[in-house]
């Protein structure tokens, strides 16, 4: 009978409260900040720069290997640094955890700088140099963790549940469009040498001088953007609002250790982060070498950069908008991750076909080629937040750094073994188109037969209520 007499306020109060909030007095209304964006933004930037470094020396292999004496065993090293970063990543997701996104993020801003200083030093010696860049390459990777994992952690600090897919996908997306921007700026910023065999000593020498001038004049740009951005976090990047922007964000969520154990005894949760890990790894290892890739086929340094460009950012653009349809629409998270997958199924199966049009008959020109190929990014790229989201709605009250941390640790992983047998067999790469093709259905199979939860929308659209 005492409900009866309770206000209509009363009745609109949330049923949960933050873990911190006082028993007795009044629960922590739900509210969005305008400065959600600011946040967003700066995050977005460093992980765009970081992505840029991650990718500079694939789409410039033929430069580096005139300019620098790089193999394809070294290109391939080069783009390894980024998957070996994921090594710690434990410590990542335990700071994230423990002291707020601002702690990781600043540590991972700090590797960052220090990694883009170490490369960018200008030393004569060829071999001092080389070992230069890649220890500035690992110190480069060291930040992944954060940069790849944080995404939804951000989303759901930050943003209502009906912004939340869409913060999360520009969060884990701006990385892969950082990647995009080196296909493009690096093959027209640094001149491919010159093959047309002259024979003359003097012009090769000033063809590699002006090779290695373009690179560093790169190399210092990505310093000067890192340094930038790293200030602009140590200024003003808060670990998380004054008011909760959701039920899910301010409800009591699992400790570190029995989070981890929850997740790898979860076969729901390593059915999906499998099927994220195997085709986002392999799609991450082969686009980190497509330069090479394409080279049978053919296709110029620039062409590759190009066609690199175009998948990975077509990938970042649909990835934004299928998030904005899952937010509009909810509960439809396994319906567009089986569309997705089967696209990049059928345009991996068409890519590789092409490229063996001396055994196939296919026809093999630029424009299959170029449409194939910007097809598999576009339906593998896209679906990495909505991976992320399905993945954190199955393992809720999980924390979402450590749900995402570990599915990306795994995808590295994948990333990471690809590119380690790619270091001892570089000279035909018609294998890794199959990988990519068997990746695409091996996912699109776990996906097909898992049973999809809603855990945490159930929390903010019904409890909320």
């Amino acid at each position: 009978m005492g409900a009866v007499g309770s206000s209509a306020e009363d009745e609109r109060e949330p049923l949960l409260v933050p873990p911190r909030a006082d028993p007795v007095g009044s629960p922590a209304r739900s509210r969005v900040f305008g400065r959600r964006w600011l946040v967003l933004g700066l995050f977005s930037l460093l992980a765009f720069v970081q992505g840029m470094v991650w990718n500079f020396w694939g789409p410039i292999q033929s430069s580096a290997a005139r300019a620098f004496g790089f193999t394809g065993s070294d290109i391939a090293l080069l783009v390894l640094w980024g998957p070996v970063g994921f090594g710690p990543w434990l410590l990542f997701m335990w700071l994230m955890d423990k002291k707020g996104l601002r702690a990781s993020l600043l540590l991972s801003g700090f590797f960052m700088l220090l990694g883009s200083a170490l490369r960018s030093i200008p030393v004569k010696e060829l071999p001092l140099r080389r070992w230069l860049i890649h220890g500035g390459h690992f110190l480069n990777g060291l930040a992944g963790p954060t940069i790849m994992s944080a995404g939804p952690f951000l989303s759901t600090t930050w943003f209502a549940p009906d912004q939340r897919a869409t913060a999360t996908a520009v969060a884990s997306l701006f990385c892969y469009l950082g990647s995009a921007t080196s296909f493009l700026l690096g093959p027209l910023v640094v001149p491919a040498p010159n093959c047309t065999g002259v024979a003359v000593a003097t012009v090769t020498a000033v063809s590699d001088a002006s090779i290695r001038d373009r690179i560093q004049l790169v190399m210092y740009a990505e310093l000067s953007a890192i340094a930038v951005l790293f200030a602009a976090v140590l200024l003003y990047f808060p670990s998380r609002p004054p008011q909760p922007p959701s039920v899910a964000a301010a409800s009591q969520r699992l400790s570190y250790r029995s989070s981890i154990c929850r997740l790898l005894s979860n076969m729901r949760f390593l059915m999906v982060a499998l099927a994220y890990a195997v085709p986002s790894g392999v799609m991450a290892g082969w686009g980190g070498v497509l330069d090479m890739v394409l080279t049978p086929a053919k296709v110029s340094q620039v062409d590759a950069g190009w066609i690199g460009f175009w998948s990975t950012v077509g990938g970042c653009v649909f990835g934004v908008a299928m998030a904005r349809f899952a937010d509009s629409i909810r509960g439809m998270l396994k319906l567009i991750l089986v569309l997705m997958l089967a696209g990049a199924s059928l345009s991996s199966t068409w890519f590789t076909l092409t490229c063996l049009s001396s055994f196939t008959h296919l026809p093999s020109t630029a424009a299959i080629l170029y449409t194939s190929c910007i097809l598999v990014g576009i339906f593998i790229n896209s679906g990495v937040p909505i991976f992320f989201e399905l993945l954190i709605e199955t393992v809720y009250p999980v924390p979402e750094g450590i749900t995402c941390g570990l599915a990306t640790f795994l995808g590295n992983l994948v990333s990471g073994l690809l590119l380690t047998f790619l270091t001892f067999y570089s000279s035909d790469l018609s294998w890794l188109n199959w990988c990519l093709t068997g990746s695409c259905l091996f996912s699109l199979f776990l996906i097909l037969f898992f049973r999809e939860s809603y855990d945490r929308l159930y929390l903010d659209v019904f409890v909320a209520v």
